[in-house]
């Protein structure tokens, strides 16, 4: 008869060779990284290339993501993120990213093209097209895989061929409305649906069509010793198991000078199903001065996982240079002093 300790072994192998399969059988995390609240760190382009070339400046931001602190290999993510505007009526954007969720690590990169149209310069409309170039690695380590249990008995072996690597290239493409401080966006990724070896990896899924919107509205004006008020929401649906949840959120911006602020917001995370079952909530906090940018973001977990985790935290810095004020009315931003 086991012991408990034993028990609790076998129990904690079982688990772990669970994950393995989950991971490599599942619609797992591939080329769906988990957007958080950095699209709210001034930073837009997270969530569309459409806004490749939208503002004054050479925008660059870094973001650093850990997920579900005091969990071990809990999920975490860098990235950086910059875009320009190039003549008056487009942009291009790039992002670098590395996210690593237990034993599995992809890394890549976006390169993206946006277009900015005027549809009526007396009441301010405007239409934006954009599109992303992905390059996405991934990978499976398996460096910390053993092919023994903690009580010395075989355990199923971990071969070279588990080492599994892939690199695909995809699209994303999007669409962003905006009428004077409303905005819309509705942006389409992953438009291709991935080659698999029919023999080799048969049960790996192909459909990586996820869909997300955008969408709020900003009240006040941006001018010295005002407050600007932006209530939005982002939802986002992944076609391969119907899965979809939302964010509701809302930040306050003081300015200052020049282009400086100070701002401060809140977010609400659920599933659709879900609405009174919150995954996430936290506030975020953060300032614009002069060149540069910084923000904090806490979210804390409100599922089943809070009881052994403090929580999310996403930090953001970034530099805005190269002003260069547009003649097109469709990339200016809306600051002026």
């Amino acid at each position: 008869m086991l012991t408990l300790k034993q028990f609790i072994m076998k129990l904690k192998d079982l688990l772990k060779y669970c994950l393995f399969a989950l991971i490599t059988h599942s619609y797992a995390q591939e080329l769906n990284l988990p957007v958080y609240t950095q699209y709210l760190a001034d930073n837009d382009f997270v969530v569309s290339p459409t806004y490749a070339g939208i503002g004054d400046y050479l925008k660059i931001r870094a973001n650093g993501l850990t997920q579900w602190v005091g969990i071990k290999d809990a999920p975490d993510n860098q990235s950086v993120y910059a875009d320009i505007r190039i003549a008056d009526r487009s942009g291009l954007g790039f992002s670098f990213y590395n996210d690593r969720n237990g034993n599995t690590i992809q890394t890549g990169a976006k390169f993206s093209f946006a277009h900015h149209l005027i549809l009526d310069v007396t009441s301010e409309q405007y239409l934006s097209l954009g599109l992303s170039l992905n390059v996405n690695n991934f990978r499976i380590d398996i460096n910390n895989f053993q092919n023994y249990n903690n009580d010395g008995s075989p355990a199923p072996i971990v071969g070279v061929e588990d080492d599994r690597r892939t690199s695909n290239i995809n699209f994303d493409v999007g669409a962003l409305y905006r009428y004077k401080d409303f905005f819309f966006s509705l942006n389409v990724n992953n438009i291709l649906d991935k080659n698999i070896d029919a023999v080799i990896r048969q049960d790996e899924p192909n459909l990586l069509l996820n869909y997300q919107i955008y969408t709020g509205y900003v009240f006040g004006k941006p001018v010295r010793n005002g407050l600007q008020f932006e209530p939005s929401i982002f939802y986002q649906m992944f076609t391969s198991d119907k899965r979809s949840s939302t964010d509701l959120n809302f930040k306050v911006k003081k300015f200052g000078r020049n282009d400086n602020y100070f701002f401060g917001g809140i977010s609400y995370r659920f599933l659709n199903d879900q609405f009174f079952k919150p995954l996430n909530i936290g506030p975020m906090m953060g300032l614009n001065q002069n060149k540069f940018y910084f923000a904090y973001a806490y979210q804390i977990t409100a599922n089943g996982l809070a009881a052994y985790n403090s929580g999310t935290h996403v930090i953001t810095i970034g530099l805005n240079f190269l002003r260069g004020i547009s003649n097109c009315p469709c990339t200016k931003t809306r600051v002026r002093y």
